[in-house]
């Protein structure tokens, strides 16, 4: 596996893989692999013949007050997985790559319309600094294929429109939500829960699947987000917002809707979580 840091040396390496008439399939992450993560490398070696993944910590996703400094860095780990799932190359640049003159005077890319909502109301700015990245990892990397986590649904819904609206020749994939046994969807902070803790979270999916059983039972869309807040708080989470969408553009849902996904975001303890299910009614 080679293992690049700067931006020429990614190039060049990709270069020769294209000219060789590869196919190329990027997973972009911020480190601190899983098996989420390990999934998506799984599904974009199904896709394409070279394997490209990124670590990077992005710093322009992340707003004040939040878990910048103490987000996980694992990167001998990673690298140890990573290569035993015979990944090609991975990119693991130093913040100055990305951002020469500052992740707060470079040029952004910017959504509008689904950045704004859900996590984009209670985490402002943070879509632009997802797209922002995305683009330039697009750019330095020039991938076929790039496959992202379903688990953040919404992140998905962006990276989509932004491809659509710049032209950018890039497959995007999305790969289910992996859990763990209890029902938790995977993620990097996890971590930050207590064993107390760990033991609630799974409530957050089980939550989701009382929000799924209610629609199709046909009950009120405002009442059954009501009633999800009151559940989480009781269970122990600070919810930020249980919501139900339509899938394709997470708009508010018509009565002639049918493809349907209930969005949730709640802390418990210092872990913020976020999950999704889909609902077809």
């Amino acid at each position: 596996m080679h293992v690049i840091e700067t931006a020429d040396a990614l190039r060049k390496q990709v270069g020769e893989w294209r000219r060789a008439g590869g196919r190329i399939g990027f997973v972009p992450t911020m480190g601190n692999l899983h098996a989420g993560h390990l999934a998506l490398v799984d599904r974009a070696r199904e896709l394409a013949g070279r394997v490209v993944v990124s670590i990077f910590v992005n710093p322009m996703q992340f707003g004040p007050g939040e878990d910048i400094d103490r987000y996980p860095r694992t990167l001998d780990r990673d690298c140890e997985a990573l290569r035993r799932k015979d990944v090609d190359l991975l990119f693991a640049p130093p913040v100055e790559v990305i951002y020469p003159h500052g992740d707060r005077a470079t040029t952004r890319v910017e959504v509008p319309g689904l950045s704004d909502i859900l996590e984009g109301e209670h985490r402002p700015g943070h879509f632009t600094g997802v797209a922002t990245v995305v683009a330039k990892l697009f750019n330095l990397v020039q991938p076929d294929v790039a496959v992202f986590g379903e688990k953040d649904f919404q992140q998905l819904a962006v990276i989509r429109r932004m491809v659509a609206d710049l032209d950018m020749p890039v497959r995007i994939v999305g790969h289910p939500t992996v859990r763990e046994d209890d029902g938790l969807a995977m993620s990097s902070r996890n971590g930050y829960l207590d064993d107390a803790e760990r033991r609630i979270a799974p409530q957050l999916y089980r939550c989701l699947q009382e929000v799924a059983d209610g629609l199709h039972a046909g009950q009120p869309i405002g009442k059954l987000e009501a009633m999800a807040m009151k559940s989480l708080e009781r269970t122990g989470f600070r919810p930020e917002y249980v919501s139900i969408r339509r899938r394709t553009d997470l708009l508010p849902p018509e009565p002639a809707d049918h493809e349907l996904i209930i969005l949730a975001a709640a802390w418990l303890g210092s872990a913020r979580l976020i999950d999704n299910l889909p609902v077809d009614v």
